[in-house]
């Protein structure tokens, strides 16, 4: 697909689409300091086959959309202990900005309603869309992603501390390495891709585009975002959590709490999926996102599917 750029809420983001321009729209949003490209191809095309205007963007700060200069650099390591002992903190923009940044995707290609499908961090971002702007949202899949209850059970100490080391992007074989054990811990154990084929993907992504700045960035947004549980009891769409129950970074108690929160939402836990799309579940993942988004009403500007 070829690269376009878009403004969005005083943004430039990268982005393209799949599809016709007329078909009701999905916007995939993806989860923390990720690119777009992770967002596999074959799903992109399997939605829009569908009859689906099919769209992904880098979000603020990672990947080719516009960097973000905070006035003061971010201290992670001050920002943690400070949320930990209960202390307000200061972060250079919250997951409710992203959500804007969304909104404005939708102004610039003058689209009136969006279903939402967001992984991860994309996840909580398309939760915030879907319970503070009802009247652009027509439905929401949430995927691998959490309610941000605090009583929920926390990724590993080694697992968050793997996840906060950024290793020099000028040194490629040790960023292959770095990545290729992270995703070893992460991934789904049912469904590991072939060493070459991660590898590829890792390689292109780093050589796209290295944002440890944004990482932080968004990492800070994340625990500004806290407790979503009563923006989910607000969500009126159409709603499908999608969650591995061998997920070790935001455990299956994350999906199980965000489907509790949101009535009539639905719940799909898959044996053997970690913190991935793996290529093996994409018909399952598309199955899913089109029966869901099939149960909207229909918009003025994006037909019914």
């Amino acid at each position: 697909m070829s690269q376009k750029y878009l403004m969005a809420n005083g943004l430039r983001l990268a982005y393209d689409e799949f599809g016709k321009p007329d078909d009701p729209t999905i916007i995939l949003i993806m989860g923390l300091g990720t690119q777009m490209i992770a967002w596999p191809i074959a799903m992109c095309e399997a939605l829009a086959e569908q009859g689906f205007r099919v769209i992904r963007f880098d979000n603020r700060d990672i990947g080719l959309s516009q960097q973000i200069e905070p006035k003061r650099p971010v201290n992670l390591f001050k920002l943690i202990l400070r949320s930990r002992l209960g202390l307000s903190i200061r972060v250079p923009y919250s997951l409710r900005d992203m959500a804007a940044d969304a909104i404005g995707v939708l102004d610039f290609l003058e689209i009136e309603k969006a279903h939402w499908v967001g992984a991860s961090m994309g996840g909580m971002i398309s939760q915030i869309l879907a319970a503070e702007y009802p009247d652009r949202s027509l439905s929401l899949t949430s995927i691998m992603s959490t309610s941000g209850n605090p009583e929920l059970a926390q990724p590993s100490l080694r697992i968050a501390k793997q996840l906060l080391m950024r290793p020099d992007r000028k040194n490629e074989k040790a960023y292959l390495k770095h990545s290729l054990e992270t995703w070893a811990i992460i991934g789904s154990p049912d469904y590991p891709p072939r060493k070459e084929e991660l590898s590829e993907r890792i390689l292109a992504s780093l050589r796209r585009s290295y944002s440890p700045k944004g990482y932080t960035h968004q990492v800070a947004a994340i625990m500004m975002s806290g407790d979503r549980r009563h923006l989910l009891r607000k969500i009126k769409v159409p709603t499908q959590v999608i969650h591995g129950k061998a997920d070790v970074l935001v455990p299956v108690e994350g999906g199980i709490d965000t489907a509790k929160n949101i009535k009539n939402s639905k719940l799909e836990l898959i044996e053997g999926m970690g913190h991935d799309l793996p290529k093996q579940l994409i018909p399952r993942f598309v199955e899913l996102i089109i029966k869901n988004c099939r149960q909207a009403k229909p918009s003025r500007n994006n037909k019914a599917a």
